[in-house]
């Protein structure tokens, strides 16, 4: 099928434009976090002064709720971008899908973009779960940082898929993987974050309660741990149609198990008495570590039989 160069040129300029959008709503919510209240204060109630009723009788005065401040009101604008940017990444990913008449995440640089897309859904919405809103923007800049190689280094033009990916297994082992990859962008931040928090040191004190960021982490792990595996058991089975073994220890797949073994240890020391806490978050940062490590240094670097899901 010939590619449609329209619309391929249209998925690239909507991928620029969900990067910038993103940009500016990471500045947002580092703003947001920059001048809210430190993690606990509460917001005083304003009262009115009561007065006396026609009756005599006293009329207590009513509580209401202070303005927005200026701190959240700029939260409130970075969620905002934050949502019209998944919108336009979406489209960025429909039209190269409809441009190439396949579906969008059969080389780097559509890979990249299906990953962080599945980051951010995932951080909206434990967003709209637990209070952290103003953690957006350490979410973000990793998001930004990664789709501007994507866009740059690893970028690719429309092309129909390669021979080696024609399966159907392209649709649900990479599609899986890139989603769950994505999803644990999200508890390795947390995870970070946590250990900083922990630290007791005084300039973390406007980061959310350590507790609240253990739980963020820890329940979207839990989400997204199941789909990695399933990922690697479809990679498996894909390998054994294309290359006639389910397992070869190729560096990609090698990775991906001992991430997958840090990542089963980290729910294992997380429900574990003595292995809460600081030491989970360790091993949890190690798997967040490996992954990123798979996605650029395994795919870009070293060579094996996932070499062609390179930049090209």
């Amino acid at each position: 099928m010939p590619v449609n160069q329209t619309l391929s040129t249209y998925s690239d300029w909507t991928y620029g434009a969900a990067v910038l959008v993103y940009f500016f709503a990471a500045a947002l919510y580092l703003c947001e976090a920059a001048f809210a209240r430190p993690a606990g204060a509460k917001a005083a109630s304003l009262v009115a002064a009561g007065g006396t009723r026609a009756d005599g009788t006293w009329a207590p005065g009513r509580v209401t709720r202070p303005e927005r401040s200026r701190a959240e009101r700029l939260g409130r604008m970075g969620l905002a971008l934050n949502v019209l940017g998944v919108v336009l990444q979406v489209g960025s990913l429909v039209l190269r899908g409809f441009a190439t008449g396949r579906v969008p995440w059969s080389n780097m640089y559509e890979y990249m973009s299906l990953l962080t897309l599945a980051g951010v859904v995932t951080w909206l919405v434990l967003a709209r779960m637990f209070p952290v809103r103003r953690l957006g923007g350490f979410v973000l800049v990793p998001v930004v940082v990664l789709m501007f190689l994507g866009g740059t280094v690893l970028y690719a033009e429309a092309s129909p898929v390669p021979p080696p990916l024609q399966s159907y297994w392209l649709v649900v082992h990479v599609s899986v993987i890139s989603v769950s990859s994505g999803m644990l962008l999200v508890p390795g931040v947390a995870s970070a974050l946590y250990l900083l928090k922990s630290s007791g040191r005084a300039r973390f004190v406007k980061l959310p309660d350590a507790d609240l960021l253990d739980r963020l982490a820890y329940r979207s792990t839990v989400f997204a741990f199941p789909l990695f595996t399933i990922g690697i058991i479809c990679g498996a089975i894909w390998a054994e149609a294309a290359w006639g073994r389910f397992w070869g220890w190729d560096p990609k797949e090698t990775v991906a198990f001992v991430s997958w073994v840090v990542y089963a240890a980290y729910l294992h020391a997380r429900a574990t008495a003595g292995w809460r806490g600081r030491p989970a978050a360790w091993i949890n940062s190690l798997g967040f570590a490996l992954t990123v490590f798979n996605l650029f240094f395994i795919n870009l670097v070293t060579t094996g039989l996932h070499s062609y899901a390179g930049v090209g």
